[in-house]
């Protein structure tokens, strides 16, 4: 069984609806995006999600869920998290190595491209064991 679209349906006052048409124009979707945005926030954080203004963002929490987590605690948009050093300079090291494979991948793939050239351009061709011979190095016969 496949996963199926519900349709959900209230009623609102005519300046709550304007307000939520309003909340649509400002973020350039459909007023139905703005729900399914809502209720996959709802549903996503396990229903503790507090539709707060803008201008309250930065004033601390709204409503307290009497389980006495999250308040006191300053609320700001977008919210930020303290990352150790020790993490910033793995991934800064990480980065940095990934970039040098990536060198090594293109100038093995440079090279790559460069043996089946010479692969193609002599695939004709004949060679002659005295030429062999020329190279500076040289593989005895066992």
């Amino acid at each position: 069984m496949g996963n199926k679209n519900k349709t959900i349906s209230f009623r609102v006052n005519e300046d709550a609806f304007e307000s939520l048409q309003d909340i649509a124009e400002e973020r350039d979707i459909s007023l139905s995006a703005v729900f399914r945005d809502y209720v996959d926030q709802l549903v996503e954080h396990d229903g503790q999600v507090a539709v707060v203004p803008e201008d309250e963002l930065g004033a601390g929490p709204a409503t307290g869920d009497g389980d006495g987590e999250g308040e006191g605690e300053d609320l700001s948009f977008p919210p930020t998290v303290e990352v150790p050093k020790s993490f910033i300079r793995e991934h800064e090291r990480l980065e940095l190595e990934a970039d040098h494979l990536r060198e090594q991948l293109d100038e093995y793939k440079s090279y790559v491209t460069e043996l089946q050239d010479r692969l193609e351009d002599e695939q004709d061709e004949v060679l002659l064991l005295d030429e062999l011979d020329e190279d500076d190095e040289s593989y005895p016969l066992r």
